[in-house]
């Protein structure tokens, strides 16, 4: 515990904390007067919360602060996401409606894309086996009405068939929970006083609304992750106590944009399950936004994986269509794709010969080769070491890295394929790029949009080491690289508000809609997020509501979620969110029905989003500096190898921080900091912005050349 000097004024220091698969990133926000100060310490796998309180004790010596400085810690954790990614789930149970028991092996007839059929797809193993799924007598009728009686003898033989199994994380989905809660809010008392240890989730909390199936998943994930992030949240927050000597405030990083205490997280844990990648999204997308890029896409690159998304106007896009590993999950979320390619990513043989590099990672233990602790297969990062790419150590000298161990990898790959060294590296991180190209095409591409409008923002450790060759495969329009580009997710965790969803399935046709029963809901969607708010500690004044609607033609499979207006509904008020709608469909689609009367507009899910705001940091400005930028900034150079065919060019270091507004430079290049490296291939130009980010773009020689 560390305890305040008692001549010495209390400071008021906010911390953001994001744990990576190789690195913990820290930054502190001094509220008063808005210093930013930023740090990385090795993650500890075996007990991630070691590598939370060394990463907080780094950053207080940093800034001279004490425990009892620190006024919240934000937290971005991938415990949720490893969990389901892992495929390591406990003995779960589920509960549904009576002939329901097949739902989870009937699931979707869609078939994931790339095994061009069904017949060279294997579907996978369900979340829950077959022989622990018990179902519970009673049935309710789509708008909640009583059809059968709920059965409370069944329920109390379930409970106890799950008790005398020693199955203790239990999900239960009843049919049409979503318009009437009252059965499963019974089977859960029943669960409570049958089976006490039992763990449960129940769908009318977890999601409430339609598509029986989906609404299961959700809910198993949910319940599958809820022991793990409640002992690691746990954990943490009594860790916290024990360092600060008091309760300060706790947040963790949500899927949807938003944090929420600790204190309610465990009771809601599928809300984490992208925690990590969403800070970056966000921490991107405000660095962008204030630089003055309204398109972008953002490459966060960790050491076992790279996350991708889009960014449009300063908002990240948000998907309820997204998944997890193999778990189909319908919370709100930032839409982002992830692939395994990340500095860990090992590069092997196939059986069939040729080379492949991920998804498998050497983590951060035993990590690369060039890391000397026992690793035995090269990796991407050993790529970028061999060829010069990225210095012979860590975090300014923290870590020193082997190189002649990375080379000797590599070169035993080399031979096994019959290449030369140099072809060989180059050809790890070809396929490594060409691996993230296809992810930023599944955000970009695929949803309609043109890439080549769009800058892309790269962050995390490895995010900026192969921009330049990303520009030229998807002929974008250019790079920003953030300073402290490893610490974006980080300082994204002291950018966003609280924020609690809610949403309620109410299917009409637009012309049929009864405007009273739609205000109704959307006023009870309201009052549960106004009540979440004030436990929150938020007074009532700083609250914020925002509407959403899933709407679509009657007829379609899937609905477009669309920005609704405050106050009251009626025809006009239905009317513009229709419009809204239309406009919506054109832009992701092509086409809209607007004017036609034979195409009818169908409500389908209302949804409110309460929010409460907190102060942003600023981003500070860069000074401008005197003299030629290399002149001042190179920091020594280094034989480093771009192209396979020119060989190895001697290339300046480039130290960043020496860097001024306005400097402009030329590939090739080396940019180094603290926590990353940049490579600027031959045929790139770097300018200095006013916000310390490097806008890397092609040359206008390399321009008018294509």
């Amino acid at each position: 515990m560390t305890e305040r000097t008692p001549e010495r004024p209390q400071r008021r220091i906010r911390i953001g904390i994001d744990t990576g698969g190789t690195f913990t990133d820290v930054v502190a926000f001094d509220e008063e007067s808005g210093e930013l100060v930023t740090t990385k310490t090795p993650s500890t796998p075996g007990n991630p919360a070691d590598g939370f309180i060394s990463g907080i004790e780094k950053i207080l010596g940093i800034v001279g602060g004490e425990g009892g400085d620190i006024t919240a810690v934000s937290h971005g954790t991938t415990v949720a996401t490893n969990k389901l990614l892992e495929g390591k789930v406990e003995a779960l149970g589920f509960i549904t409606t009576e002939g329901y028991e097949f739902m989870l092996e009937i699931a979707r007839q869609s078939v994931p894309d790339g095994y061009g059929n069904s017949y060279f797809w294997v579907k996978p193993d369900r979340i829950v086996p077959a022989d622990r799924v018990r179902t519970v007598g009673g049935r309710l009728d789509f708008t909640g009405a009583e059809i059968r009686p709920f059965d409370e003898e069944g329920a109390v033989a379930t409970a106890r068939w799950f008790k005398d199994q020693g199955i203790t994380t239990i999900a239960v989905c009843l049919l049409h929970a979503y318009a009437n809660d009252e059965h499963e809010l019974r089977l859960r008392e029943i669960l409570r006083r049958e089976h006490p240890e039992a763990i449960v989730s129940i769908s009318s909390e977890v999601l409430r609304e339609y598509r029986e199936y989906e609404r299961s998943m959700t809910t198993l994930v949910d319940a599958a992750v809820k022991p793990n992030v409640s002992r690691y949240v746990t954990n943490i927050s009594e860790r916290l106590v024990n360092f600060t000597g008091s309760e300060i405030p706790f947040y963790v990083m949500k899927s949807n944009g938003g944090v929420l205490s600790a204190d309610e997280v465990v009771h809601q844990p599928i809300t984490t399950v992208l925690s990590g990648p969403a800070a970056g999204a966000l921490g991107a997308a405000l660095i962008a936004k204030v630089a003055g890029f309204p398109k972008i896409l953002t490459c966060d690159g960790g050491g076992t994986s790279t996350d991708v998304s889009v960014v449009l106007d300063g908002e990240p896009t948000l998907t309820t269509e997204g998944t997890v590993g193999a778990y189909p999950s319908k919370i709100p979320m930032i839409d982002v794709v992830t692939v395994g390619a990340g500095g860990g990513s090992i590069a092997w043989l196939s059986p069939e010969g040729t080379l492949k590099v991920g998804p498998h990672s050497a983590g951060a233990d035993p990590g690369p080769l060039c890391y000397g602790k026992g690793g035995t297969q090269p990796t991407i990062t050993d790529a970028h070491v061999s060829l010069g790419r990225i210095p012979p150590h860590l975090l300014g000298g923290e870590i020193p890295l082997d190189v002649e161990a990375a080379r000797k990898g590599i070169s035993d790959l080399a031979d096994q394929l019959g290449l030369d060294f140099e072809r060989c590296a180059t050809g790890i991180l070809e396929i490594s790029a060409w691996n993230q190209a296809n992810a930023l095409r599944q955000v970009s591409v695929k949803r309609g949009l043109d890439v080549r409008d769009f800058m892309l923002t790269t962050f995390g450790g490895s995010g900026s080491l192969l921009a330049c060759r990303l520009v030229d495969i998807l002929d974008l329009a250019g790079v920003v690289v953030p300073p402290n580009p490893g610490n974006v997710s980080a300082f994204g965790l002291l950018t966003v508000d609280v924020k609690n969803d809610y949403v309620q399935t109410h299917v009409a046709k637009e012309s049929a809609l009864d405007h009273a029963a739609v205000q109704s809901i959307l006023d009870s969607l309201t009052d549960r997020a106004r009540e979440a708010l004030d436990k929150e500690g938020f007074a009532a004044a700083d609250h914020q509501f925002q509407r959403t609607i899933d709407v679509r033609y009657v007829g379609q499979a899937y609905e477009v979620r669309v920005a609704a207006p405050e106050g009251v509904v009626d025809a006009a008020y239905v009317e513009q969110v229709a419009e809204t709608f239309h406009a919506e469909h054109r832009q992701l689609y092509g086409y809209d029905f607007r004017g036609d009367r034979d195409q009818q507009v169908e409500w389908v899910n209302l949804r409110v989003t309460g929010i409460g705001p907190i102060t942003r940091p600023e981003i500070p400005t860069l000074d401008k500096a005197d003299g030629d930028a290399l002149d001042r900034a190179v920091r020594g150079r280094r034989e480093v190898c771009f192209d396979p065919e020119q060989g190895y060019v001697d290339t300046p270091v480039v130290w960043r921080t020496d860097l001024g507004a306005g400097d402009t430079f030329s590939g090739p290049a080396i940019v180094e900091e603290f926590g990353s490296t940049i490579p600027v291939h031959p045929g790139f130009e770097v300018v200095v912005d006013d916000w310390a980010n490097l806008v890397i773009r092609r040359s206008s020689n390399q321009e008018s050349a294509r």
